[in-house]
Protein backbone atom coordinates (compact mmCIF):
# COMPACT_ATOMS: atom_id res chain seq x y z
CA UNK A 1 0.00 0.00 0.00
CA UNK A 2 2.83 1.99 -0.40
CA UNK A 3 2.56 4.82 -3.32
CA UNK A 4 2.20 4.19 -6.90
CA UNK A 5 5.35 4.51 -8.85
CA UNK A 6 5.37 6.67 -11.65
CA UNK A 7 6.53 5.52 -14.99
CA UNK A 8 9.91 6.34 -15.46
CA UNK A 9 11.00 6.44 -19.61
CA UNK A 10 13.58 5.11 -20.85
CA UNK A 11 14.67 8.49 -22.03
CA UNK A 12 15.06 9.80 -17.99
CA UNK A 13 17.30 6.19 -17.03
CA UNK A 14 19.65 6.66 -19.96
CA UNK A 15 20.19 10.47 -18.93
CA UNK A 16 21.09 9.32 -15.22
CA UNK A 17 23.33 7.30 -16.27
CA UNK A 18 25.16 9.75 -18.50
CA UNK A 19 25.76 12.12 -15.72
CA UNK A 20 26.60 9.68 -13.26
CA UNK A 21 29.58 8.43 -15.96
CA UNK A 22 30.20 11.70 -16.37
CA UNK A 23 29.60 11.69 -19.74
CA UNK A 24 26.87 14.93 -19.71
CA UNK A 25 26.59 17.69 -17.41
CA UNK A 26 24.71 16.74 -14.17
CA UNK A 27 21.37 18.78 -14.10
CA UNK A 28 22.36 19.99 -10.41
CA UNK A 29 25.92 19.94 -9.25
CA UNK A 30 26.51 20.62 -4.87
CA UNK A 31 30.44 21.22 -5.10
CA UNK A 32 32.66 20.94 -2.13
CA UNK A 33 30.13 18.87 -0.07
CA UNK A 34 31.03 16.78 2.90
CA UNK A 35 28.25 14.45 3.05
CA UNK A 36 27.67 12.63 6.51
CA UNK A 37 28.09 8.69 6.16
CA UNK A 38 25.26 7.18 7.67
CA UNK A 39 25.91 3.85 6.96
CA UNK A 40 29.53 3.10 7.23
CA UNK A 41 30.90 6.30 9.56
CA UNK A 42 33.84 7.25 7.59
CA UNK A 43 36.49 9.01 8.94
CA UNK A 44 37.68 11.34 9.32
CA UNK A 45 35.26 13.55 10.86
CA UNK A 46 32.57 11.04 9.50
CA UNK A 47 31.83 12.50 6.30
CA UNK A 48 32.95 11.94 2.90
CA UNK A 49 34.26 15.15 0.54
CA UNK A 50 33.51 15.16 -3.09
CA UNK A 51 30.43 16.65 -5.38
CA UNK A 52 27.08 15.41 -5.35
CA UNK A 53 25.52 15.02 -8.93
CA UNK A 54 21.39 14.83 -9.64
CA UNK A 55 20.17 14.57 -12.72
CA UNK A 56 16.07 15.08 -11.90
CA UNK A 57 15.19 14.46 -8.75
CA UNK A 58 17.32 11.78 -8.45
CA UNK A 59 21.08 11.74 -6.92
CA UNK A 60 23.80 10.12 -9.59
CA UNK A 61 27.03 10.92 -8.13
CA UNK A 62 29.01 11.23 -4.84
CA UNK A 63 32.11 10.93 -3.44
CA UNK A 64 33.74 12.54 -6.88
CA UNK A 65 33.94 15.45 -9.51
CA UNK A 66 31.19 16.33 -11.23
CA UNK A 67 30.03 19.62 -13.71
CA UNK A 68 26.57 20.65 -13.73
CA UNK A 69 24.50 22.83 -15.81
CA UNK A 70 23.44 24.45 -12.34
CA UNK A 71 26.10 24.60 -9.83
CA UNK A 72 25.78 25.33 -6.04
CA UNK A 73 29.27 25.68 -4.07
CA UNK A 74 28.26 24.14 -0.25
CA UNK A 75 32.19 25.69 0.52
CA UNK A 76 33.18 22.75 2.70
CA UNK A 77 29.76 22.78 4.54
CA UNK A 78 28.08 19.56 5.55
CA UNK A 79 25.01 17.70 3.71
CA UNK A 80 22.79 15.36 5.44
CA UNK A 81 19.53 13.91 3.83
CA UNK A 82 16.48 15.88 4.16
CA UNK A 83 13.96 14.89 7.63
CA UNK A 84 11.45 13.10 7.49
CA UNK A 85 8.42 13.75 10.18
CA UNK A 86 7.02 10.26 10.83
CA UNK A 87 4.34 11.36 12.33
CA UNK A 88 1.93 14.79 12.59
CA UNK A 89 -1.31 16.54 11.97
CA UNK A 90 -0.65 19.12 9.69
CA UNK A 91 -4.08 20.92 11.46
CA UNK A 92 -2.26 21.39 14.68
CA UNK A 93 0.00 23.57 12.79
CA UNK A 94 -3.12 25.52 12.56
CA UNK A 95 -2.48 26.79 9.33
CA UNK A 96 -3.07 25.09 5.34
CA UNK A 97 -1.19 22.37 4.25
CA UNK A 98 0.16 24.87 1.39
CA UNK A 99 1.08 26.65 4.10
CA UNK A 100 2.48 23.90 6.36
CA UNK A 101 4.52 23.06 3.64
CA UNK A 102 5.87 26.94 3.36
CA UNK A 103 6.78 27.12 6.78
CA UNK A 104 8.63 23.93 7.41
CA UNK A 105 10.21 23.25 4.29
CA UNK A 106 12.94 25.62 4.46
CA UNK A 107 13.77 24.81 7.97
CA UNK A 108 14.31 21.23 6.37
CA UNK A 109 11.16 18.87 6.67
CA UNK A 110 10.95 17.33 2.92
CA UNK A 111 8.78 14.45 3.99
CA UNK A 112 5.68 14.54 6.19
CA UNK A 113 3.82 11.47 7.37
CA UNK A 114 0.45 13.35 8.50
CA UNK A 115 -2.60 11.72 9.92
CA UNK A 116 -5.54 14.38 9.02
CA UNK A 117 -7.80 12.97 11.77
CA UNK A 118 -8.39 16.12 13.15
CA UNK A 119 -10.37 17.72 9.97
CA UNK A 120 -12.05 13.77 9.67
CA UNK A 121 -13.55 14.15 12.93
CA UNK A 122 -15.00 16.98 11.40
CA UNK A 123 -15.85 16.44 7.98
CA UNK A 124 -15.39 13.01 7.14
CA UNK A 125 -14.11 11.80 3.67
CA UNK A 126 -14.37 15.83 2.67
CA UNK A 127 -11.70 16.13 5.03
CA UNK A 128 -9.71 13.32 3.56
CA UNK A 129 -10.33 14.68 0.29
CA UNK A 130 -9.26 17.99 0.82
CA UNK A 131 -5.42 16.81 2.14
CA UNK A 132 -5.39 14.52 -0.53
CA UNK A 133 -5.67 17.24 -3.21
CA UNK A 134 -3.34 19.26 -1.04
CA UNK A 135 -0.80 17.22 -1.29
CA UNK A 136 -1.18 17.02 -4.80
CA UNK A 137 -0.11 20.47 -5.03
CA UNK A 138 2.83 20.65 -2.19
CA UNK A 139 6.25 21.07 -3.04
CA UNK A 140 7.34 19.00 0.02
CA UNK A 141 6.16 15.21 -0.18
CA UNK A 142 2.97 15.20 2.02
CA UNK A 143 1.84 11.29 2.76
CA UNK A 144 -1.72 11.36 4.07
CA UNK A 145 -2.34 8.17 6.62
CA UNK A 146 -6.24 7.28 6.31
CA UNK A 147 -7.87 8.01 9.62
CA UNK A 148 -8.63 5.20 11.60
CA UNK A 149 -10.27 6.23 14.34
CA UNK A 150 -13.32 8.70 13.55
CA UNK A 151 -14.66 8.68 16.08
CA UNK A 152 -11.32 7.93 18.18
CA UNK A 153 -13.69 6.40 20.42
CA UNK A 154 -17.16 5.95 21.54
CA UNK A 155 -16.64 8.28 24.59
CA UNK A 156 -17.48 11.60 22.89
CA UNK A 157 -19.53 12.67 19.79
CA UNK A 158 -17.58 13.59 16.67
CA UNK A 159 -18.62 15.64 13.13
CA UNK A 160 -18.51 12.40 11.70
CA UNK A 161 -17.33 8.58 11.15
CA UNK A 162 -15.62 6.61 9.14
CA UNK A 163 -15.82 2.56 8.79
CA UNK A 164 -12.99 0.13 6.95
CA UNK A 165 -15.96 0.75 4.14
CA UNK A 166 -15.08 4.50 3.89
CA UNK A 167 -11.89 3.97 3.93
CA UNK A 168 -10.63 1.25 1.57
CA UNK A 169 -11.55 2.85 -1.73
CA UNK A 170 -8.34 5.46 -0.65
CA UNK A 171 -5.65 2.65 0.14
CA UNK A 172 -4.18 2.62 -3.27
CA UNK A 173 -3.86 6.63 -3.80
CA UNK A 174 -0.46 7.24 -4.70
CA UNK A 175 -0.09 9.87 -1.38
CA UNK A 176 -1.35 7.11 0.96
CA UNK A 177 1.18 4.60 2.85
CA UNK A 178 -1.54 2.99 4.99
CA UNK A 179 -3.59 3.38 8.06
CA UNK A 180 -3.21 5.97 10.58
CA UNK A 181 -2.51 5.62 14.37
CA UNK A 182 -4.84 3.39 15.45
CA UNK A 183 -5.88 4.97 18.88
CA UNK A 184 -8.47 2.92 20.10
CA UNK A 185 -6.13 0.66 21.58
CA UNK A 186 -8.54 -0.10 24.21
CA UNK A 187 -11.31 -0.79 22.24
CA UNK A 188 -9.15 -3.20 19.37
CA UNK A 189 -7.94 -5.15 22.88
CA UNK A 190 -11.37 -5.38 23.57
CA UNK A 191 -12.18 -6.91 20.17
CA UNK A 192 -14.65 -4.22 19.02
CA UNK A 193 -15.65 -5.27 15.82
CA UNK A 194 -15.54 -1.50 13.92
CA UNK A 195 -12.03 -1.58 15.22
CA UNK A 196 -11.50 -5.92 14.38
CA UNK A 197 -13.24 -4.79 10.72
CA UNK A 198 -10.10 -2.27 9.67
CA UNK A 199 -7.05 -3.97 11.31
CA UNK A 200 -8.50 -6.94 9.63
CA UNK A 201 -8.92 -4.50 6.13
CA UNK A 202 -5.44 -2.92 6.33
CA UNK A 203 -3.63 -6.46 7.33
CA UNK A 204 -0.49 -7.05 5.56
CA UNK A 205 -0.23 -3.45 5.00
CA UNK A 206 1.12 -0.12 6.96
CA UNK A 207 -0.70 0.35 10.26
CA UNK A 208 0.85 3.25 12.32
CA UNK A 209 0.34 2.68 16.67
CA UNK A 210 -0.76 4.99 19.51
CA UNK A 211 -0.03 2.91 22.47
CA UNK A 212 1.19 5.29 25.63
CA UNK A 213 1.87 3.03 28.54
CA UNK A 214 0.75 -0.43 26.64
CA UNK A 215 3.31 -2.80 28.08
CA UNK A 216 3.14 -6.55 28.70
CA UNK A 217 0.59 -9.41 27.34
CA UNK A 218 -1.45 -6.36 26.28
CA UNK A 219 1.64 -5.08 23.64
CA UNK A 220 1.86 -8.10 22.51
CA UNK A 221 -1.35 -8.12 21.67
CA UNK A 222 -1.51 -5.04 20.47
CA UNK A 223 1.35 -5.34 17.78
CA UNK A 224 -0.19 -9.20 16.92
CA UNK A 225 -2.80 -6.90 14.94
CA UNK A 226 0.15 -5.61 12.62
CA UNK A 227 0.60 -2.16 14.20
CA UNK A 228 4.18 -1.05 14.02
CA UNK A 229 5.50 1.97 15.40
CA UNK A 230 4.29 4.32 18.18
CA UNK A 231 5.04 8.13 18.96
CA UNK A 232 3.42 7.81 22.27
CA UNK A 233 6.34 6.80 23.88
CA UNK A 234 7.16 8.86 27.32
CA UNK A 235 9.73 6.55 29.49
CA UNK A 236 12.63 4.75 28.82
CA UNK A 237 11.52 1.40 30.37
CA UNK A 238 8.76 1.90 27.97
CA UNK A 239 10.81 2.79 25.03
CA UNK A 240 13.27 -0.36 25.07
CA UNK A 241 10.48 -3.11 25.46
CA UNK A 242 8.63 -2.13 22.61
CA UNK A 243 11.97 -1.97 20.36
CA UNK A 244 12.67 -5.42 21.55
CA UNK A 245 9.16 -6.46 20.66
CA UNK A 246 9.71 -5.10 17.02
CA UNK A 247 7.79 -1.80 17.14
CA UNK A 248 9.33 1.42 15.96
CA UNK A 249 9.71 4.18 18.71
CA UNK A 250 9.02 7.53 16.94
CA UNK A 251 10.72 10.20 19.48
CA UNK A 252 8.12 13.23 19.91
CA UNK A 253 8.70 16.79 20.68
CA UNK A 254 5.51 18.63 20.10
CA UNK A 255 4.21 22.04 21.41
CA UNK A 256 3.21 20.42 24.74
CA UNK A 257 4.26 16.53 24.67
CA UNK A 258 8.35 16.87 24.35
CA UNK A 259 9.88 13.69 25.06
CA UNK A 260 13.09 13.78 23.44
CA UNK A 261 14.18 14.85 26.60
CA UNK A 262 13.68 11.99 28.30
CA UNK A 263 13.93 9.28 25.12
CA UNK A 264 17.53 10.49 24.18
CA UNK A 265 19.70 8.34 25.87
CA UNK A 266 17.56 5.23 23.43
CA UNK A 267 19.68 7.28 20.49
CA UNK A 268 22.26 4.36 19.63
CA UNK A 269 24.24 3.40 16.51
CA UNK A 270 22.38 0.25 17.31
CA UNK A 271 19.35 1.56 17.79
CA UNK A 272 18.83 4.03 15.47
CA UNK A 273 17.51 2.12 12.52
CA UNK A 274 14.45 1.25 14.64
CA UNK A 275 13.60 4.79 15.20
CA UNK A 276 12.42 7.77 14.14
CA UNK A 277 10.98 11.67 14.83
CA UNK A 278 7.97 12.92 14.87
CA UNK A 279 6.31 16.82 15.64
CA UNK A 280 2.61 15.29 16.26
CA UNK A 281 1.19 18.63 17.60
CA UNK A 282 3.26 21.66 17.06
CA UNK A 283 2.22 25.10 16.36
CA UNK A 284 3.72 27.73 14.19
CA UNK A 285 5.25 29.85 16.92
CA UNK A 286 7.15 27.12 18.62
CA UNK A 287 8.12 26.59 14.31
CA UNK A 288 9.63 29.52 14.24
CA UNK A 289 10.96 29.90 17.44
CA UNK A 290 12.59 26.67 17.68
CA UNK A 291 11.70 24.83 14.70
CA UNK A 292 10.17 21.77 13.29
CA UNK A 293 12.35 18.52 12.81
CA UNK A 294 15.27 20.67 13.10
CA UNK A 295 14.42 21.44 16.52
CA UNK A 296 14.25 17.81 17.49
CA UNK A 297 17.85 16.73 16.12
CA UNK A 298 19.38 19.76 17.03
CA UNK A 299 18.24 18.78 20.69
CA UNK A 300 18.55 14.99 20.83
CA UNK A 301 22.47 15.68 19.91
CA UNK A 302 22.65 18.37 22.73
CA UNK A 303 21.10 15.61 25.00
CA UNK A 304 24.18 13.30 24.17
CA UNK A 305 22.78 11.65 21.21
CA UNK A 306 25.56 10.16 18.92
CA UNK A 307 25.62 12.35 15.97
CA UNK A 308 25.17 10.27 13.04
CA UNK A 309 22.58 8.14 15.38
CA UNK A 310 20.52 10.76 15.50
CA UNK A 311 20.44 11.83 11.31
CA UNK A 312 20.06 8.43 10.88
CA UNK A 313 17.01 8.04 12.92
CA UNK A 314 15.62 11.61 10.98
CA UNK A 315 15.99 10.36 7.62
CA UNK A 316 16.69 6.92 6.80
CA UNK A 317 15.26 4.78 9.81
CA UNK A 318 12.23 6.65 9.03
CA UNK A 319 12.33 5.95 5.53
CA UNK A 320 12.44 2.77 6.13
CA UNK A 321 9.90 2.30 8.50
CA UNK A 322 7.34 3.57 6.39
CA UNK A 323 8.26 1.48 3.33
CA UNK A 324 10.13 4.47 1.93
CA UNK A 325 12.68 2.57 -0.18
CA UNK A 326 13.67 5.91 -2.39
CA UNK A 327 15.10 8.20 0.19
CA UNK A 328 17.08 8.43 3.64
CA UNK A 329 20.56 8.44 2.23
CA UNK A 330 22.94 11.08 0.23
CA UNK A 331 23.79 8.23 -2.17
CA UNK A 332 23.14 7.50 -5.90
CA UNK A 333 19.65 6.25 -6.80
CA UNK A 334 18.24 7.89 -3.75
CA UNK A 335 15.75 10.92 -3.83
CA UNK A 336 17.61 14.22 -3.75
CA UNK A 337 16.41 15.48 -0.78
CA UNK A 338 19.47 17.25 1.13
CA UNK A 339 19.98 19.88 3.44
CA UNK A 340 23.20 21.84 3.14
CA UNK A 341 23.97 22.25 7.40
CA UNK A 342 26.57 24.78 8.50
CA UNK A 343 27.54 22.88 11.27
CA UNK A 344 25.96 19.26 12.32
CA UNK A 345 25.52 19.63 15.82
CA UNK A 346 23.71 23.24 15.79
CA UNK A 347 21.73 21.54 12.79
CA UNK A 348 21.01 25.19 11.16
CA UNK A 349 19.31 24.31 7.92
CA UNK A 350 21.52 26.81 5.26
CA UNK A 351 19.63 25.05 2.02
CA UNK A 352 17.07 22.55 1.21
CA UNK A 353 16.79 20.47 -2.10
CA UNK A 354 13.67 18.75 -2.37
CA UNK A 355 13.68 16.40 -5.58
CA UNK A 356 16.44 17.91 -6.82
CA UNK A 357 15.37 21.26 -6.66
CA UNK A 358 16.90 24.04 -4.59
CA UNK A 359 14.10 25.83 -2.59
CA UNK A 360 13.50 29.16 -2.05
CA UNK A 361 10.65 31.63 -1.68
CA UNK A 362 9.47 31.40 -5.43
CA UNK A 363 9.54 27.58 -5.14
CA UNK A 364 5.77 28.13 -3.45
CA UNK A 365 4.43 30.75 -5.79
CA UNK A 366 2.52 27.94 -7.64
CA UNK A 367 0.32 27.14 -4.78
CA UNK A 368 -3.00 26.73 -6.17
CA UNK A 369 -5.05 27.55 -3.14
CA UNK A 370 -7.84 25.33 -2.23
CA UNK A 371 -11.79 25.59 -1.56
CA UNK A 372 -12.09 25.92 1.63
CA UNK A 373 -13.85 22.80 3.39
CA UNK A 374 -17.41 22.02 5.55
CA UNK A 375 -18.64 26.07 5.90
CA UNK A 376 -19.47 26.84 9.01
CA UNK A 377 -18.54 23.86 11.07
CA UNK A 378 -19.80 25.79 14.59
CA UNK A 379 -22.96 24.11 14.56
CA UNK A 380 -23.90 25.66 18.12
CA UNK A 381 -26.47 28.02 19.43
CA UNK A 382 -24.88 30.69 21.73
CA UNK A 383 -24.65 29.60 25.49
CA UNK A 384 -25.53 31.41 28.78
CA UNK A 385 -23.44 31.55 32.37
CA UNK A 386 -26.11 29.35 33.48
CA UNK A 387 -25.10 26.18 30.96
CA UNK A 388 -22.43 25.74 32.63
CA UNK A 389 -23.48 25.45 36.10
CA UNK A 390 -22.36 22.36 37.91
CA UNK A 391 -24.78 20.43 40.08
CA UNK A 392 -23.70 17.95 42.80
CA UNK A 393 -24.42 16.22 45.92
CA UNK A 394 -21.90 17.17 47.73
CA UNK A 395 -18.19 19.09 47.42
CA UNK A 396 -16.18 16.11 46.17
CA UNK A 397 -15.09 15.43 43.09
CA UNK A 398 -12.00 14.00 40.62
CA UNK A 399 -9.96 16.44 39.34
CA UNK A 400 -8.06 16.50 35.88
CA UNK A 401 -4.38 16.84 36.62
CA UNK A 402 -2.58 19.02 34.51
CA UNK A 403 1.69 18.49 34.01
CA UNK A 404 3.12 21.01 32.12
CA UNK A 405 4.69 19.62 28.94
CA UNK A 406 2.86 16.41 28.72
CA UNK A 407 -0.55 15.33 27.48
CA UNK A 408 -1.08 12.49 30.15
CA UNK A 409 -2.86 14.11 32.89
CA UNK A 410 -3.54 12.71 36.55
CA UNK A 411 -6.49 11.85 38.67
CA UNK A 412 -7.11 13.98 41.40
CA UNK A 413 -9.51 14.57 44.35
CA UNK A 414 -10.76 17.77 45.67
CA UNK A 415 -13.27 19.41 47.73
CA UNK A 416 -14.73 22.45 45.91
CA UNK A 417 -16.67 25.06 47.36
CA UNK A 418 -20.16 23.54 47.19
CA UNK A 419 -23.79 25.77 48.13
CA UNK A 420 -26.95 25.16 46.76
CA UNK A 421 -26.41 21.97 45.12
CA UNK A 422 -24.24 23.11 43.03
CA UNK A 423 -19.83 23.15 42.79
CA UNK A 424 -17.76 26.10 41.89
CA UNK A 425 -14.09 26.81 41.32
CA UNK A 426 -11.79 27.43 43.27
CA UNK A 427 -9.00 29.93 41.95
CA UNK A 428 -7.08 30.48 45.34
CA UNK A 429 -6.21 26.50 44.78
CA UNK A 430 -5.94 26.55 40.80
CA UNK A 431 -9.19 24.54 40.71
CA UNK A 432 -11.19 25.77 37.36
CA UNK A 433 -14.22 24.50 35.81
CA UNK A 434 -13.62 23.01 32.56
CA UNK A 435 -16.66 22.03 30.01
CA UNK A 436 -16.69 20.33 26.35
CA UNK A 437 -19.97 21.41 24.51
CA UNK A 438 -20.83 19.39 21.54
CA UNK A 439 -20.32 21.55 18.55
CA UNK A 440 -21.61 19.51 15.58
CA UNK A 441 -25.24 19.87 15.77
CA UNK A 442 -25.63 16.07 16.99
CA UNK A 443 -26.92 16.47 20.53
CA UNK A 444 -25.70 20.11 22.64
CA UNK A 445 -24.24 17.93 25.07
CA UNK A 446 -22.23 19.58 27.74
CA UNK A 447 -19.82 17.87 29.92
CA UNK A 448 -18.59 19.72 33.07
CA UNK A 449 -15.70 19.12 35.64
CA UNK A 450 -13.02 20.53 37.19
CA UNK A 451 -8.89 20.79 36.18
CA UNK A 452 -6.19 21.49 38.13
CA UNK A 453 -2.36 23.02 36.32
CA UNK A 454 -3.42 26.11 34.56
CA UNK A 455 -2.63 29.12 37.34
CA UNK A 456 -5.42 31.61 36.22
CA UNK A 457 -7.45 33.38 38.12
CA UNK A 458 -10.52 36.61 36.63
CA UNK A 459 -10.47 34.67 33.19
CA UNK A 460 -11.58 31.84 30.77
CA UNK A 461 -10.15 30.26 27.61
CA UNK A 462 -12.13 28.87 24.73
CA UNK A 463 -10.71 26.63 22.14
CA UNK A 464 -12.63 24.79 19.30
CA UNK A 465 -9.91 22.62 18.96
CA UNK A 466 -10.23 19.95 21.21
CA UNK A 467 -9.09 16.53 20.34
CA UNK A 468 -9.71 14.53 18.66
CA UNK A 469 -13.63 14.97 18.02
CA UNK A 470 -13.25 18.96 18.54
CA UNK A 471 -15.83 20.14 20.41
CA UNK A 472 -15.69 22.94 22.18
CA UNK A 473 -13.48 23.09 25.23
CA UNK A 474 -13.44 26.38 27.91
CA UNK A 475 -12.48 26.59 31.73
CA UNK A 476 -12.05 29.80 33.47
CA UNK A 477 -13.03 30.27 37.00
CA UNK A 478 -16.08 32.55 36.52
CA UNK A 479 -19.50 31.23 34.59
CA UNK A 480 -20.10 34.58 32.52
CA UNK A 481 -16.70 34.72 31.35
CA UNK A 482 -16.69 31.02 30.09
CA UNK A 483 -20.31 32.09 28.02
CA UNK A 484 -18.46 35.15 26.60
CA UNK A 485 -15.56 32.99 25.25
CA UNK A 486 -17.67 30.56 23.95
CA UNK A 487 -20.38 32.49 22.46
CA UNK A 488 -17.36 34.57 20.77
CA UNK A 489 -15.89 31.56 19.61
CA UNK A 490 -18.87 30.31 18.32
CA UNK A 491 -19.33 33.96 16.00
CA UNK A 492 -15.26 33.34 15.16
CA UNK A 493 -16.59 30.03 13.33
CA UNK A 494 -14.03 28.63 15.68
CA UNK A 495 -10.23 29.45 17.01
CA UNK A 496 -9.16 30.56 20.55
CA UNK A 497 -10.04 32.72 22.62
CA UNK A 498 -9.20 34.40 26.27
CA UNK A 499 -11.26 36.57 28.03
CA UNK A 500 -11.23 38.47 31.38
CA UNK A 501 -13.88 40.69 33.21
CA UNK A 502 -16.39 39.74 30.06
CA UNK A 503 -14.13 41.43 27.71
CA UNK A 504 -11.97 39.97 24.86
CA UNK A 505 -8.49 40.03 25.70
CA UNK A 506 -7.25 38.11 22.37
CA UNK A 507 -7.71 36.04 19.93
CA UNK A 508 -7.16 33.52 16.94
CA UNK A 509 -9.86 32.78 14.20
CA UNK A 510 -9.54 29.38 12.51
CA UNK A 511 -12.63 29.02 10.26
CA UNK A 512 -11.39 25.95 8.42
CA UNK A 513 -13.41 23.50 10.01
CA UNK A 514 -12.77 25.42 13.04
CA UNK A 515 -9.28 23.81 13.35
CA UNK A 516 -6.57 26.12 10.26
CA UNK A 517 -6.76 29.61 9.63
CA UNK A 518 -7.21 30.72 6.26
CA UNK A 519 -4.18 33.51 6.81
CA UNK A 520 -0.29 32.99 6.06
CA UNK A 521 1.64 31.40 8.79
CA UNK A 522 3.35 34.66 9.74
CA UNK A 523 -0.26 36.46 10.70
CA UNK A 524 -0.93 32.97 12.46
CA UNK A 525 2.18 33.31 14.53
CA UNK A 526 1.25 36.79 15.57
CA UNK A 527 -1.66 36.14 16.51
CA UNK A 528 -0.28 33.03 18.84
CA UNK A 529 2.19 35.68 20.72
CA UNK A 530 -0.80 38.20 20.98
CA UNK A 531 -2.64 35.18 22.94
CA UNK A 532 0.83 33.92 25.15
CA UNK A 533 1.07 37.45 26.06
CA UNK A 534 -2.31 37.96 26.93
CA UNK A 535 -2.71 34.48 28.98
CA UNK A 536 0.71 34.57 31.22
CA UNK A 537 -0.91 38.34 31.91
CA UNK A 538 -3.64 36.37 33.34
CA UNK A 539 -1.53 34.46 35.43
CA UNK A 540 -1.10 31.05 33.45
CA UNK A 541 2.17 28.56 34.39
CA UNK A 542 1.65 26.90 31.42
CA UNK A 543 4.04 27.45 28.24
CA UNK A 544 1.00 26.17 25.89
CA UNK A 545 -2.16 26.60 27.66
CA UNK A 546 -4.52 26.45 24.22
CA UNK A 547 -2.57 23.37 23.16
CA UNK A 548 -2.47 21.74 27.09
CA UNK A 549 -6.73 22.54 26.86
CA UNK A 550 -7.24 20.53 24.11
CA UNK A 551 -6.03 17.73 25.20
CA UNK A 552 -8.10 17.76 28.53
CA UNK A 553 -10.57 16.35 25.63
CA UNK A 554 -8.88 13.17 24.05
CA UNK A 555 -9.75 10.11 26.11
CA UNK A 556 -7.21 7.99 24.79
CA UNK A 557 -4.72 9.47 26.56
CA UNK A 558 -4.10 8.43 30.51
CA UNK A 559 -5.37 9.10 32.89
CA UNK A 560 -8.21 11.45 33.67
CA UNK A 561 -10.07 13.35 30.23
CA UNK A 562 -13.62 15.15 29.75
CA UNK A 563 -15.65 14.96 26.44
CA UNK A 564 -19.00 15.98 25.72
CA UNK A 565 -20.63 13.26 27.43
CA UNK A 566 -18.32 13.76 30.82
CA UNK A 567 -15.33 12.76 32.85
CA UNK A 568 -14.12 9.61 31.04
CA UNK A 569 -11.59 7.14 33.08
CA UNK A 570 -9.17 6.39 30.51
CA UNK A 571 -7.81 3.25 32.36
CA UNK A 572 -11.34 1.98 32.66
CA UNK A 573 -12.26 3.32 29.39
CA UNK A 574 -15.35 4.60 31.00
CA UNK A 575 -17.52 7.36 32.24
CA UNK A 576 -17.39 8.04 35.34
CA UNK A 577 -20.01 10.33 37.67
CA UNK A 578 -18.61 13.57 39.08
Amino acid sequence: MTATATATSTTTVAARIDQALGEAPADLVIRNARVLDLTAGTPPGETRPGDIAICGDRIVGIADSYRGTREIDAAGRFVVPGFIDSHLHCESTMVTPLEFDRCVLPRGTTTAICDPHEICNVLGTEGLDYFLAAAGRMVMDLRVQLSSCVPATHLETAGATLSAADLLPYRDNRHVIGLAEFMNFPGLLAKNPECLEKIAAFDGGHIDGHAPLLSGRRLNAYLACGIRNCHETTGLAEGREKLAKGMQVLIRSGSVARDVEALAPLITDFASPFLGFCTDDRNPLDIAEDGHMDYLVRRAIGLGAPVIATYRAASWSAARGFGLRDRGLVAPGYRADLLILDDLGDCRVAEVICAGRPVSATSFAGHTPLPVPGGNTMRRDPVRAEDFAVKAAGPGTPVIGVVSGRIVTERRQADLPYANGLRHADPSRDLLKVAVLERHGKNGNIGRGFVQGFGLKGCALASSVGHDSHNICVLGDSDEDMAVAANRLIALGGGFVAVSDGVVRAELALPIAGLMSDQPFETVTHRLEELRSAVRGMGCVLAEPFVQLAFLALPVIPHLKITDRGLVDVDRFELITA
